[in-house]
C-alpha cells in the first residue's frame, strides 16, 4: 500500500495535469472565465514578445490575440511536475495550432514548453508563473479542399460554447474546472 506521501503527490500531479490541460481547453474554446480560474490574482504570465504581465491582465489580452483565428488547438504533448508541499514547478511540452481567418488561409504550429511555478492555496492548485519557450515553429498554406475531403459528413468543432463538447457532453461546462 502506497504511504500518504506517496498518495499525496499523486494527487497533486494529476490535479497539476489538469490544471494545464484546462489552460489549453480555456484558450481553444474562447472560455475566459476558466482561463481565469486557471492564474492566481498576483500570477505572472510571460509569452514573450506577445505578451507579458499579469496572470488577469493575460486572460484579458488573450481575446485580441486569438480573434484573427478561426481556431486554435492547443495540446500538452508531455508533461513533468516537481511537488514540494504547496509549491510545484512544470515543464510541459506544447504544439499550439492556429488557422487564419484572413485569407489566404494558414496554418502556424508553434512547437514549445511551458515553464510554470504553480502554488496550492485553499487546496486549489494555480499557475503562479508562466514562460513560453519556443523550440520551433512552421507555417504552411491552408489545403481547403483537403479537409473537405476527410470530413464529409462530420460534426465539425467550433471555437466557443456552440461546440461538440457543450452540446454532446452534458457534464462539460464553461468556466468551470
Amino acid at each position: 500500500m502506497p504511504s500518504a506521501e506517496a498518495l499525496q503527490l499523486m494527487l497533486d500531479k494529476m490535479a497539476l495535469l489538469e490544471l494545464v490541460q484546462n489552460y489549453c481547453r480555456a484558450v481553444d474554446r474562447r472560455d475566459y472565465a476558466l482561463l481565469e480560474s486557471v492564474y492566481h490574482p498576483d500570477s505572472i504570465d510571460d509569452h514573450s514578445p506577445m505578451f507579458k504581465g499579469s496572470g488577469p491582465e493575460f486572460v484579458r489580452w488573450v481575446p485580441s490575440s486569438v480573434e484573427r483565428f478561426v481556431l486554435t488547438q492547443h495540446v500538452i504533448a508531455s508533461a513533468s511536475f516537481v511537488v514540494d508541499g504547496t509549491i510545484a514547478e512544470g515543464e510541459c511540452f506544447i504544439v499550439a495550432y492556429h488557422l487564419s481567418k484572413k485569407e489566404p488561409q494558414r496554418e502556424t504550429i508553434a512547437h514549445g514548453r511551458y515553464l510554470d511555478r504553480y502554488e496550492k492555496r485553499d487546496g486549489v492548485w494555480r499557475i503562479l508563473y508562466r514562460k513560453i519557450i519556443y523550440d520551433w515553429s512552421e507555417a504552411r498554406p491552408y489545403d481547403k479542399e483537403v479537409f473537405a475531403k476527410i470530413s464529409r459528413g462530420s460534426t465539425k468543432g467550433s471555437p466557443d460554447e456552440n461546440d461538440p463538447l457543450y452540446t454532446e457532453l452534458k457534464l462539460f461546462k464553461r468556466g468551470v474546472r
